[in-house]
């Protein structure tokens, strides 16, 4: 809850827009390289300003030392110097003005100026003479957009580039990241898929990646055809054993000693069954359909050869999605827990919470010790731990497998002291069916 907390704070600290670029990975490389861009960008134009604008300085101070000495030897000739003036503001196209050291003007070539952008003062000797202001931007307005669009439309370029770069970079990454989510959600034929572009590191680490989802999956595969052969093989030798029992029994055998057989065999029996419901939910082979909780309480019932009229229904609506074979299971480990430790079933109820249907058994017992609400859901937790347990046949397995069918189906296992005495144990299942699987639209019961 504290680190929910904490992520939600940070979530919030860094914003939406922050959230929305650290989500993927293609984004971030996208974000980099505009930085990047902008960084090479704004340190190319200071390296310019700082070496150029030097060589710009002096190319001015030439320029400016140039046209005062061309000034200078014409200064005492107005014609020549009217000539020049002239010749200067049309060749470079711009405005030029001859005034004295009084500012009186002498001579002028092209526009007026308003504003002169360079003054050029003329000496002779030391002595001024005048001044030459040269004016261009009349001629040649200076819009700072003009230099910055291209500047703009390069960036703009590279960043596109960018970003098409960023997500060839980043796809091989993405798919690795939905194949290791499938397989973590169980899909265990997920691969993660390899380029035709994707090579170097990338290749590598998909191509390891399939290595080791097709080893789980062959290994879970053979796990799961051991346990089934393994239980189909104890399954019969069982079978055989109470032939062998009841055959004995018309013989005259010990009766004792065949009823001790006998309860062996039922826990075997037992312990098998346990085990191939709990393979089912370890292997994720849940099959559920639309259900009717009447049907499968009243079937439990039956099973457990109890009376129907024991099940007591307060839903309006008992319909939901589940697996019919581990709903099943999970009652009948509530009655049989009845019959062992709460001297027998008094109700099987059906209750509607919400989104979920609640089953539970109300029992004839001493009800549960303190801690036990939890305890008692704990595989091989037994209630009575000396041999009066094993002679009941109690394997603390059957509480905790109801525990995880309810998870599996979106719900929880629960148990409390009723008020009248005895115990009540349950589990809630969610209506919906069990959160991320599918559901098959037939319609079956039970």
């Amino acid at each position: 809850m504290q680190e929910h907390a904490r992520w939600h704070r940070h979530y919030w600290r860094m914003g939406r827009l922050g959230h929305f670029v650290r989500a993927r990975l293609h984004r971030r490389l996208f974000l980099w390289f505009g930085l990047s861009i902008l960084a090479t960008g704004l340190v190319v134009v200071t390296v310019l300003n700082l070496v150029g604008g030097n060589t710009w300085k002096q190319e001015t101070d030439r320029m400016r030392t140039f046209a005062a000495h061309r000034f200078e030897e014409v200064w005492d000739e107005p014609a020549r110097r009217d000539a020049l003036v002239r010749s200067v503001a049309t060749d470079l196209d711009i405005g030029v003005e001859l005034r004295d050291t009084s500012d009186a003007l002498l001579s002028r070539g092209g526009e007026p100026c308003r504003r002169s952008e360079l003054s050029v003062p003329v000496e002779r000797n030391g002595v001024p003479l005048g001044v030459v202001r040269v004016c261009y931007s009349a001629f040649r307005p200076r819009n700072p957009l003009r230099a910055a669009l291209p500047l703009f439309l390069a960036g703009a370029v590279l960043w596109m580039a960018a970003g098409k770069l960023a997500r060839r970079l980043a796809r091989p990454v993405d798919t690795l990241v939905k194949a290791t989510e499938a397989l973590g959600a169980g899909r265990l034929d997920a691969r993660a898929e390899v380029l035709p572009h994707t090579t170097g590191e990338f290749a590598v680490l998909a191509v390891a990646f399939n290595d080791m989802a097709a080893r789980i999956e062959k290994q879970v595969a053979d796990q799961r055809e051991l346990l089934a052969a393994v239980s189909h093989e104890l399954r019969t030798p069982l079978a055989r054993m109470r032939v062998l029992t009841e055959l004995l029994r018309d013989g005259g055998g010990n009766p004792r000693t065949l009823d001790q057989v006998d309860r062996e065999v039922v826990e075997l029996d037992a312990l098998v069954g346990e085990l191939l419901a709990s393979s089912r939910l370890d292997f994720g082979q849940l099959t559920p359909r639309v259900l009717d909780a009447r049907t499968l309480a009243a079937q439990a019932l039956e099973r457990a050869g109890l009376s129907v009229e024991l099940l007591d229904v307060e839903a309006a609506d008992a319909g939901l999605q589940g697996d019919a074979t581990l709903l099943g299971r999970a009652l009948a480990n509530l009655l049989e827990n009845a019959r062992r430790h709460g001297t027998g079933a008094e109700a099987l109820r059906l209750q509607e919470r919400g989104e979920h249907l609640a089953f539970f058994v109300d029992d004839r017992g001493q009800g549960l010790q303190p801690g036990e609400e939890v305890r008692i859901f704990q595989p091989f937790y037994r209630k009575d731990r000396g041999g009066e347990a094993r002679e009941a046949g109690s394997l603390g397995l059957g509480l905790a497998l109801v525990q995880r069918i309810a998870r599996a189906h979106g719900g929880e296992a629960f148990a409390e002291n009723r008020a009248g005495g005895g115990a009540r144990v349950g589990f809630t299942v969610r209506k919906a069916g069990p959160p991320g699987v599918s559901v098959p639209s037939t319609n079956a019961v039970g």
